[in-house]
């Protein structure tokens, strides 16, 4: 299976920016849609964005679109998601996760069967 890792958050000020990265290994022959989702404390885990399996379509959840976007490098094996004009509302652990199939069309919890442990962003003034 996909082995992830995600990377890059931290304690910002509301209006700041972070870009998160996710890093592939293990079964990363055949490249699938990639999908961030975040859970905030006492919250269920939550749909962000996805991009499809070769990145030329992005897909994204209302609260986040426009100002984040997701990105892949394929030939480094990573994913992106790069976080603008960032609320206290986006305060979650992020987490990267690899579907099932390839396209846009994935945005489920059951879509995706490889996670990442997930990393912490907490936007505060």
């Amino acid at each position: 299976q996909v082995d992830l890792v995600e990377s890059g958050g931290g304690l910002v000020q509301p209006g700041a920016r972070l870009r998160l990265s996710c890093a592939a290994s293990g079964r990363t022959f055949s490249p699938r849609a990639m999908g961030w989702f975040r859970q905030a404390p006492g919250k269920e885990r939550e749909f962000v964005g996805v991009i499809n399996y070769s990145g030329l379509f992005t897909r994204y959840a209302d609260s986040v679109k426009g100002r984040f976007t997701i990105s892949r490098d394929n030939t480094k094996n990573t994913v992106y998601l790069q976080m603008n004009n960032l609320k206290p509302e986006d305060t979650a652990v992020y987490y990267c996760a690899a579907a099932t199939g390839t396209s846009t069309n994935n945005d489920k919890l059951s879509d995706f069967r490889s996670w990442g442990q997930g990393t912490q962003v907490t936007v505060s003034s």
